[in-house]
């Protein structure tokens, strides 16, 4: 820090060396003034040293305030703005004073975001619970005119429809998980064969064969939450899965006694360059730009949803070869272990 101040302080030892410069030319040229050499060299060194002391000492005054507040960022606590050091000069008060404006602007502004958000949130989520109830009446009056042609076909565009607003309605609980989750131990089969009956009606519209085995197998869990998981990779499954394709989904136990559920498709697979990004939000992959029916939204809600409920999801792909989704689901789930 010596030297970084000695830098911002360059102006004034340029201006002291400028002088004493003068003075000793005036010695030199000025007839009247008889300095011996020895003594123009002592004065000269005796005004370095004076000079020399006097920013050291002015170093140490100057910059308490700059190492405590350093010190501060290091830490930089949540209520770092009451434990600003207390100002030496009238510049670090005015530091003190904008730093402490600063954050009650900013923090004025994130409320207002917060309440924003809140609304739009609120907003969004009473939407959806509208939106369900004219879907709900559809679905009624599909179930009871199966027989006509044309249901197959709207049947499946309903699907579509009511998995895009369900989907929003998870995005809106998404901010406050924590307070919708239930641990239980379930079947595999309780979590998956559900999610599977709601995506028949588009497995049908595509001729797409599923098959499940092995699906006995417990695992604790929260199951709302895990048939959400299922519902975003099965989704995937079933839309890159061409007409006539099968979807094989299987459970087997680890040796180190882990369930890992695995949903394997037969779709146009995963660019190996794409790999490391599926999990981004807005992803789609070059196969999903190829397809334009990607919104890069499945995987993402999959992958934020499975690590805050002790889930490890986990991708396979050998292109063409399609892809193999895996959930791992832990021995024990780590918040269940906080809570208790």
């Amino acid at each position: 820090m010596f030297v970084r101040y000695l830098q911002d302080m360059k102006s004034w030892i340029a201006c002291f060396l400028l002088l004493l410069l003068t003075v000793d030319v005036l010695l030199w040229i000025d007839p009247g003034l008889s300095v011996t050499l020895s003594s123009a060299l002592y004065l000269n060194g005796l005004l370095l040293f004076g000079f020399a002391v006097f920013l050291y000492w002015r170093y140490r005054k100057e910059t308490v305030y700059v190492k405590q507040l350093e010190s501060l960022l290091e830490e930089m606590p949540d209520d770092w703005y009451e434990a600003l050091p207390e100002g030496v000069y009238r510049r670090d008060e005015a530091v003190n004073e904008m730093l402490v404006e600063t954050s009650r602007s900013q923090a004025e502004k994130v409320n207002e975001l917060r309440r924003e958000t809140v609304v739009q949130g609120d907003y969004i989520a009473a939407w959806v619970h509208e939106a369900k109830a004219p879907l709900t009446a559809m679905k009624l009056i599909l179930d009871a005119n199966r027989e006509l042609p044309a249901m197959r076909r709207i049947d499946s565009e309903w699907l579509r429809l009511h998995l895009l607003i369900d989907q929003q309605l998870y995005i809106s609980r998404l901010p406050s998980l924590e307070t919708d989750y239930a641990l239980e131990v379930v079947e595999v089969k309780s979590v998956v064969s559900p999610e599977v009956r709601e995506l028949m009606a588009w497995c049908r519209e595509k001729n797409i064969a599923i098959e499940m085995d092995d699906l006995d197998s417990s695992v604790t869990t929260d199951r709302k939450w895990a048939r959400f998981v299922v519902r975003q990779i099965l989704t995937n499954a079933v839309k890159y899965t061409a007409e006539g394709g099968t979807i094989t989904i299987t459970a087997a136990e680890t040796e180190a006694g882990r369930i890992v559920l695995s949903i394997s498709d037969e779709g146009p697979g995963i660019a190996p360059h794409d790999m490391p990004r599926i999990f981004d939000k807005g992803f789609t992959g070059s196969t999903g730009r190829i397809q334009n029916a990607a919104t890069g939204l499945g995987l993402y809600l999959a992958k934020t949803v499975s690590e805050r409920i002790g889930i490890r999801l986990a991708a396979h792909s050998d292109p063409p070869g399609g892809t193999t989704m895996e959930m791992v689901f832990s021995h024990s789930n780590e918040f269940d272990r906080i809570r208790k």
